[in-house]
């Protein structure tokens, strides 16, 4: 009898950075747990980055994923933000190759694509198909909801990027 393959996904954020751990055994997917980590707005930028590289890593020991996935940043008109964001997506890949894990990263569309079924699903919608995909998840934040998304877009996707990566 196999292990089942644990899947981080983690759906990055400054304000709140959704994240989800799932089982994958053949093509049954089972909800492990998820969350939410949102730093303290009135800290400095520094220690909320901080909180964030901590609270992951907490995440990684707890749940021993053998697998991470990183939903891509959408691209904001406001260069700052968008910037702040990616250090916060920093935070989310480099913790789990920290500590030996594989990280894949996954535009929103093939995440929203392989949870709903179209690219262009609205956030409700993905929330929606969790509760149905994951049953035991029970309520989940929008960011939680989306995490849990990115998990169950790699369970899909990883074989056919492994095949890619062979040929």
């Amino acid at each position: 009898m196999s292990v089942p393959l644990r899947i981080l996904g983690l759906d990055p954020g400054l304000r709140r950075t959704g994240w989800g751990v799932i089982a994958v055994d053949g093509a049954r997917l089972a909800h492990v747990a998820h969350g939410v980590i949102a730093p303290k707005e009135t800290l400095p930028f520094a220690e909320r980055l901080l909180v964030l590289f901590e609270e992951i890593a907490k995440v990684v020991e707890t749940h021993a994923p053998h697998e991470a996935a990183v939903e891509e940043t959408f691209m904001n008109n406001n260069a700052a933000s968008a910037l702040k964001l990616g250090h916060a997506r920093a935070m989310a890949m480099i913790v789990p190759a920290r500590a030996g894990l594989p990280v894949a990263e996954y535009a929103a569309t093939v995440v929203k694509k392989s949870v709903v079924g179209t690219g262009g699903a609205e956030k409700g919608q993905v929330g929606f198909m969790i509760a149905r995909l994951l049953p035991t998840a029970g309520k989940t934040t929008a960011d939680a909801a989306d995490a849990l998304a990115v998990a169950i877009a790699h369970a899909h996707h990883r074989k056919l990027r492994r095949i890619g990566a062979a040929a």
